[in-house]
């Protein structure tokens, strides 16, 4: 069938730029579809084209991260999160995506639909979410419009979250000028399902029923997807209707709704829409189980009445999901919604071959292919030239030598223990519930990371999100290696034993050389750690155009913060030795001679030893190296280390287990009092520390 008359208006190539696709692409839509493409379809590709959906920018490197491990069971790529084998039966699916251009300009709703999405990619496989994260990234926190952004941010997330009923256990602030214009909103979750009992997000079987599940489709996050694919300006806050409106108690009808209906077995596949709302979800759905489908868009429940036909393609709307169900059971499906006071109404059906053929009022409106919009289909691929910047060379000239020795030792210890980036984070997860459904163990007893009890089992799932954004400027490649190292150190330092990584992958413009340079250099590094952990990539997230004029400093807390000095390069980093550092903790762990096991980060041995202690209030009397500038050896970021506490009569056993390891081990000193104690010098005590730690982020978010 032909589209028509009301159709048949050519799309232009500044229509096609104003949409955010090349020139090029859009002559390539042309020769797919054999014509030059109405509006309507034009505002598909542009959607599925962006770089929010395609990957177009990053798919040729992301492909080059390791897929396979001992516990995986989907690879990345092949459902809407990852999921390994835990044990028992049992599965984890987890993932973590970015929502930083909505939060950049409405901060609560963006980040509240934020932590939506991601749930809803874990609850449509079958998986019951059990626990949520985040990593957030915010510009100068004295600064009024962050902590506009602050605020916003963690009420979303907060509200969000807690109203849903998952706990948020874990996650990660960081503040850097550079982030004064985009900050970064990584949200995470986390679920569990029995081995087998997934779904998938595919569509077969010509003559099964399509349904709309979920909320009215409104006019909120139209071209959401372009409007992630393009630079944040001070224009941006012109296209803030494309920010989502979430509804936190409908998501959490819509969960129990999505597993009860999956138990029915009247379920062929599901999928959440996201970005690009009822365009991505058929699209991908059909593209992956080789079907096409007929959608009446007059069906969709509306908000607003009027809607056009591609404003309810392209709405990002939350809280929707779209379900085939095998034909003769719709009443099954049916019953489950209505029991849960949900929408649920039949607007398609899938058909033979691979066109999406969209009709409003029985008029067709557009006809494409499903295989030419995904990534893996005919969606476009690109090789982005890369260079390194200049700044990375210049780095490499950086001595000790330029940094003068303190001469208060104290102050510095002080002036770090209260600095934003490394005190408490209280202010901010005191605002999000952690105890909801009981599973937070390590809420009242703390560890490196989350640890979440998996309930009616003998198991417990670690949980971590962690990476040093300035190492990774100072150096890409050396610095996400270190990121996925320290997060398996603190699931090691926690008593677990890594499995697999999601990531989230934020940087700058794709089409900047130097840019694309530092995402190559992260892909390299990443893969590279992963392949040495045996932690496959289970999937994620790539969010580009996040970059400001003001370029990311790098080097340590002590030399950034103290002494002001920006461009030094990441730490010196050997992945054989943190892998048999790891291996070693491990053992002693197992072996039960650890009493406390911290891993060595921000801020160096001095936090570390002081975190240790805070809990119980308990202080430490050691002693430096010698052969070490002490201002290196209390607040360096050498990489590769961690500080276990033991029974004196347990010594022996761990120097032996890190001698078997090829580890380098040191007694440090002794726990004592609650007094801090470094070379025989007063630090002050632990409770002289404790109150400013505690408190900083609070004092400043409160002025």
């Amino acid at each position: 069938m032909s589209l028509t008359a009301s159709e048949t208006q050519l799309a232009t190539v500044d229509q096609a730029k104003q949409l955010g696709l090349l020139p090029e692409e859009f002559q390539k839509i042309i020769e797919i579809l054999g014509r030059t493409p109405n509006f309507t379809e034009l505002s598909i590709y542009s959607v599925m084209w962006s770089e929010h959906c395609s990957y177009k920018n990053s798919i040729v490197w992301l492909k080059t991260l390791p897929k396979d491990g001992p516990h995986m069971l989907a690879k990345a790529g092949e459902e809407n999160a990852g999921l390994v084998d835990i044990g028992d039966g049992w599965a984890c699916a987890f993932k973590i995506e970015s929502h930083n251009h909505p939060s950049a300009l409405e901060p609560y709703q963006g980040a509240a639909t934020g932590v939506g999405g991601i749930n809803r990619d874990i609850f449509t496989m079958g998986a019951r979410p059990i626990a949520g994260l985040n990593s957030l990234r915010f510009g100068d926190p004295n600064l009024d419009k962050t902590k506009w952004l602050v605020r916003g941010v963690v009420k979303g997330i907060g509200d969000y979250g807690n109203a849903f009923g998952i706990p948020t256990v874990g996650g990660e602030v960081f503040f850097d000028e550079c982030y004064n214009v985009n900050p970064l909103v990584n949200a995470m979750s986390v679920g569990i399902v029995r081995v087998g009992e997934t779904v998938s997000a595919t569509s077969y079987g010509v003559g099964n029923p399509v349904f709309i599940v979920g909320s009215a489709t409104g006019k909120d996050g139209i071209h959401g997807a372009a409007f992630a694919s393009k630079d944040i300006t001070e224009d941006s806050a012109k296209d803030l209707p494309a920010v989502q409106v979430g509804d936190p108690f409908q998501e959490k009808l819509l969960l129990e709704a999505t597993l009860e209906v999956i138990k029915t077995g009247a379920v062929v596949g599901m999928q959440d829409m996201g970005a690009a709302g009822i365009t991505c979800s058929t699209s991908e759905m059909s593209a992956k189980g080789e079907h096409g489908m007929v959608i009446w868009l007059d069906k969709v429940p509306t908000r607003q009445d009027h809607m056009k036909s591609w404003e309810i393609l392209l709405s990002e709307s939350q809280e929707r999901m779209l379900i085939v169900a095998h034909k003769g059971r719709e009443k099954e499906v049916l019953d489950v919604f209505e029991k849960w006071d949900l929408k649920c109404v039949q607007i398609g059906e899938v058909t033979a071959g691979d066109r999406l053929m969209y009709y409003m009022h029985d008029e067709l409106v557009a006809d494409v292919p499903a295989e030419s919009l995904v990534l893996g289909g005919g969606a476009p691929v690109y090789n982005r030239e890369y260079k390194e910047p200049a700044y990375f060379a210049e780095s490499k000239k950086f001595s000790i030598d330029q940094v003068n020795e303190p001469t208060d030792i104290v102050a510095v210890a002080k002036h770090l223990t209260s600095h934003p980036n490394i005190a408490s984070k209280r202010w901010v997860y005191n605002q999000y519930d952690s105890m909801v459904g009981t599973v937070n163990m390590s809420t009242n007893n703390p560890s490196d990371a989350a640890i979440v009890n998996l309930k009616g089992s003998n198991k417990a799932l670690a949980l971590k999100v962690d990476c040093n954004s300035r190492y990774v400027n100072a150096d890409p490649e050396t610095g996400c290696a270190i990121a996925v190292a320290e997060a398996a150190r603190n699931i090691t330092c926690s008593g677990g034993v890594p499995s697999g990584v999601t990531n989230c992958l934020n940087f700058g413009n794709p089409y900047n050389p130097e840019v694309y340079w530092q995402f190559v250099g992260s892909i390299k590094g990443m893969g590279k750690a992963c392949l040495k952990f045996q932690t496959p990539v289970t999937g994620g997230n790539v969010s580009f155009y996040n970059q400001s004029s003001y370029e990311g400093p790098n080097s340590s807390e002590y030399v950034y913060s103290y002494h002001g000095i920006k461009n030094t390069p990441a730490p010196d980093f050997d992945l054989d030795e943190e892998y048999n550092v790891q291996a070693a903790i491990r053992e002693m762990i197992q072996a039960g001679l650890v009493e406390s096991a911290h891993d060595c980060a921000d801020g160096g041995l001095f936090i570390t030893l002081l975190e240790s202690g805070m809990q119980r209030q308990l202080g430490f009397d050691i002693t430096s190296a010698v052969n070490v500038r002490k201002d290196a050896f209390l607040f360096g970021e050498a990489q590769s280390r961690v500080i276990v506490s033991c029974a004196a009569n347990n010594t022996d056993a761990i120097r032996a287990i890190a001698e078997k390891h090829g580890v380098e081990f040191n007694v440090l000193g002794t726990v004592k009092g609650n007094a801090c104690a470094v070379d025989g010098k007063n630090f002050g005590t632990v409770a002289d520390y404790t109150n400013s730690y505690h408190t900083k982020l609070e004092t400043i978010m409160n002025n």
